[in-house]
């Protein structure tokens, strides 16, 4: 009995801690896709004012 109070207590802050690694994921995955497109962006940028 003791065990489904606890797990009914818990619940809430579980959530919370799903929520916050979802949307902390989220934010990583935002921030390193525009890193890696600005390098994408600076390598063409280069090319493209390469003295040949």
């Amino acid at each position: 009995m003791t065990d489904s109070r606890r797990s009914d207590a818990a619940a809430p802050e579980q959530e919370q801690w799903k929520e916050k690694g979802v949307a902390l994921r989220a934010f990583f995955y935002i921030f390193g896709t525009h890193v890696f497109a600005g390098f994408v962006y600076l390598l063409f940028y280069l090319g493209q004012h390469a003295h040949r």
